[in-house]
């Protein structure tokens, strides 16, 4: 079986390609609002994409041609943090991801707590293990879409933030404590299972 992406319809695309590409990293995307009013929302369709020096990108989709929340944010100030989904934080995570109005702290709706970053604006979740403070640097907007596409956007890290439970020596992670959580399909997640090590030649 093949598709061409032309010729289905964008529900299918969404189906196919999100069931693929699995598991994929979630990027909590902390921001800050012009009024000072904190925004949370969780993306999937996020990794990092260097370290020297360290960058991270995230998309997120415009659907009807609208922005969310997350990318008027960013592009008024240039600025998020990435706080990283952990087993324990799954719910409140879930939460943030509901639509509602720009005026909405998603923070207070979780009940998470925000905390201060040392280089920029955006609240970090104190309950997040690992966040990081960045800076945007570029943003791309998805070309000939059919229902207003999506736009990559492209954060520079200014300060890494770590609890001391999830490190190792030698600035390994502890992945026992760590306990990050991916995204599949739909409404499914995964955890870390098995674990093998292939060496490089």
């Amino acid at each position: 079986m093949q598709f061409d992406p032309i010729e289905i319809d964008q529900t299918a695309i969404y189906k196919l390609l999100t069931g693929s590409v699995i598991p994929r990293p979630i990027g909590w995307i902390s921001t800050i609002d012009k009024n000072g009013i904190n925004n949370l929302a969780p993306f999937s369709y996020f990794n990092a994409v260097g370290e020297d020096p360290p960058h991270v990108m995230f998309s997120t989709v415009r659907s009807n041609d609208s922005n969310k929340d997350t990318l008027n944010n960013i592009l008024e100030n240039g600025q998020f943090v990435v706080n990283m989904v952990t087993e324990d934080l799954v719910e409140q995570m879930n939460n943030t991801s509901q639509a509602v109005a720009a005026d909405v702290d998603e923070f207070q709706m979780a009940e998470l707590t925000p905390i201060d970053s040392v280089k920029i604006k955006p609240k970090r979740v104190k309950e997040s293990k690992i966040a990081f403070e960045c800076e945007m640097v570029h943003h791309y907007f998805l070309e000939n879409h059919k229902n207003g596409g999506a736009c990559i956007v492209i954060g520079k890290i200014v300060m890494m933030h770590f609890d001391d439970s999830v490190l190792l020596d030698n600035y390994k992670i502890n992945l026992k404590n760590y306990k990050p959580v991916s995204r599949l399909a739909g409404s499914n997640y995964s955890k870390i299972g098995e674990i093998f090590s292939v060496k490089r030649e």
